[in-house]
This record gives structure tokens, C-alpha cells and sequence, in this order.
């Protein structure tokens, strides 16, 4: 992590120096290398890349839900409150995980379960870590319904997925993953699927359930517009690294990565030229197969020189908020 970057408080979690593998049959991928990133108490950290760039395994690290046949954590620390997450045994990841951080996940559809009913599913979590009785239990699972503006209802508490659409679905998830009320909150691509409205009244929510409840968020999402929107500081993520860190207004307002130069360039706006072409940045994020000395920017870069190629680009700052990993940094807004 940039010097600079580091936060005036102690952050509720830090990440340093994370790199994790996938293992295959033939070869390895590095789908993490050398991550670096904190979260502060109460603030939502935006993760932003193309598919493929790591954030979804990166924050399923920090939940111990990682393949243990395929993955492994191959460096780093992940520190959240004293307890370092890459390292954690399973009992003390069962305490961690719904208990003290929560997780929406991208599809709710598949990460619910079919057979059971939602009053059951949305029980467990208090369940397996708050000791509360049958009766408390019941009276907790329609507070959490009415939390997350869902209607406390038989007709609820008895459907099973299937039966509900897709935002009351994940509106489903956000209630099992505040039910304990953790202090950070992973809401991966908690949009996904929905339509225009039902998104902005997810976003909504987890604004107002972030604010009752003083957890932090980290949001994991590729939607410019969404970090615009709800974010306090964001982390771009290119091929496993983090390339650009700062506020989002800094970040957004004066991106000093071509990567992330390129995906604002790509984001629809209205103009007055309709016939105009969308910019888009070429190729696609690379498999990484061998770990690169180098920028891994560099072949779909159209500012890239001879530097690139001399040794991973070192983070510069830019403020002492904002920093790039890119030899051209102050030089690329």
C-alpha cells in the first residue's frame, strides 16, 4: 500500500500484500497478486473492474469461501480486527463470517437455497450465533423483514426463491447478511439482473441500513455510475492488482491510470451526437499465468513506453488520498 494512503484511524480492515492461486490441471493462475487495500469504520469502499480482474476473489477471501481444492491464499495478511483472515482456521471463520461480516452475493437465485423456505434461511444466521430463543428468533426474523422493506408477512416467511422476484430475492439476502449486525457488509454486484428502479432502491437500502446499523460497505461492482453514487472511496482493479486507489471524486474527476481513464471513457453519455461511437478500451483482462514483472496494462495500453516493461510500476502519489500504479501518473488525466 502507498505510504500516503495509509488512514488517520485504525481501519476495520486492512489488506496487504494478498496474492491467491488458482491451481489446475496443468498450470496455475494468478488471480490475485500483491492486493493492497483498507476499509474504514463506517465507509463504503468501492472495488471496481472488468470481469476478471479479482475483486469478486478477493472478497470472497475475506470470507474463508474460497475453493480449498483449487485456491490458496500464496502471501498476504488480511487483518480485520486483530484476527488475520488469510490465515484463519475454520472455527474461527464460522464465528466470522454472517456474525461480523456480512455478505450479499451477485445471484441470489443460486446462493439461496431452493428447498427451503425464506423464514428458515433468513433464521439461520441467528441461529448459529446469537443465542436467542424460539420466540425471540421469530420476532427478530420480521423486524429483519421490515428492515429491508419487505412485507412481514406469512405469505413471505413461507414462499420459497423461486416465488419472489429478483429484488425481493435480494432483498432476502441483504436481511440474512445484516441479521447479526456485522460491522462490514460485502455487497458483491448486488444489482446484478435488476432492472433500473429495483436497483436504485437496493442502493437505497444498503444506504440506509449502512447508516442505522454503522457498518461499513465494501461494494464490489463494475457500474461507474454506482460508485459515483454511493461510494466514499474506490479501488480499481486491473489483472489481480489494484492500479488506482483515492476518493471517488478524485478518482473519478482526475483518474491518473489509463485503465481507469479508459473505463470512464466507456460509460455512456448523453451528447448531442447519437451516431457517435462508445470508446472502448482494446482486448481483454489477461489470464495471468506467469507472474508479471511488469505492467499488465501494457498491451492494451495506448500510452505505454519502454518503462512498463522494466519492473512492476510502483504506486505514486498523487494526494496523499490518491495514488496510481503507473509511470506516467500526474501526467494521464
Amino acid at each position: 500500500m502507498n505510504p500516503s494512503s495509509q488512514p488517520a484511524v485504525a481501519p476495520l480492515l486492512s489488506v496487504k500484500g494478498l496474492s491467491i492461486d488458482f491451481q489446475g490441471y496443468s498450470q496455475t493462475v494468478h488471480a490475485v497478486d500483491g492486493l493492497d487495500f483498507h476499509v474504514d469504520p463506517g465507509e463504503t469502499l468501492a472495488i471496481v473492474g472488468e470481469s476478471g480482474s479479482g475483486k469478486t476473489v478477493a472478497a470472497l477471501s475475506l470470507m474463508g469461501l474460497l475453493p480449498s481444492a483449487t485456491a490458496r491464499v500464496r502471501s498476504g495478511a488480511i487483518d480485520f480486527q486483530g484476527i488475520d483472515l488469510a490465515k484463519a482456521d475454520a472455527a474461527t471463520m464460522r464465528k466470522v463470517r454472517s456474525a461480523r461480516i456480512g455478505m450479499v452475493f451477485q445471484e441470489p437465485m443460486t446462493s439461496l437455497n431452493p428447498l427451503i423456505r425464506i423464514g428458515r434461511q433468513i433464521a439461520e444466521p441467528l441461529e448459529e450465533h446469537l443465542s436467542l430463543g424460539r420466540a425471540a428468533v421469530a420476532d427478530r426474523v420480521r423486524e429483519l423483514l421490515r428492515l429491508v422493506q419487505l412485507p412481514d408477512s406469512e405469505d413471505i416467511l413461507q414462499a420459497y426463491p423461486h416465488q419472489l422476484s429478483g429484488g425481493m430475492r435480494q432483498r432476502v439476502m441483504i436481511a440474512m447478511a445484516i441479521a447479526c449486525e456485522p460491522t462490514l457488509l460485502i455487497a458483491d454486484e448486488p444489482t446484478t439482473a435488476l432492472d433500473v428502479t429495483v436497483q436504485a432502491q437496493i442502493l437505497e437500502l444498503l444506504a440506509s441500513l449502512k447508516e442505522r446499523l454503522g457498518m461499513a460497505i465494501i461494494l464490489i461492482t463494475h457500474d461507474l455510475a454506482v460508485v459515483a453514487e454511493t461510494a466514499d472511496r474506490v479501488v480499481v482493479m486491473y489483472a489481480g492488482r489494484a492500479v488506482e486507489c483515492g476518493t471517488v471524486d478524485d478518482v473519478l474527476e482526475t483518474p491518473q491510470h489509463p485503465y481507469t481513464v479508459g473505463l470512464l471513457r466507456s460509460t455512456i453519455q448523453l451528447t448531442s451526437d447519437r451516431q457517435a461511437r462508445l470508446p472502448e478500451i482494446p482486448g481483454t483482462v489477461p489470464v495471468i499465468r506467469k507472474l508479471e514483472q511488469r505492467c499488465t496494462f501494457i498491451d492494451r495500453c495506448d500510452r505505454s513506453s519502454a518503462l512498463c516493461s522494466e519492473g512492476r510500476p510502483a504506486p505514486v502519489s498523487i494526494t496523499d488520498r490518491h495514488w496510481a500504479a503507473c509511470v506516467r501518473a500526474r501526467a494521464n488525466a
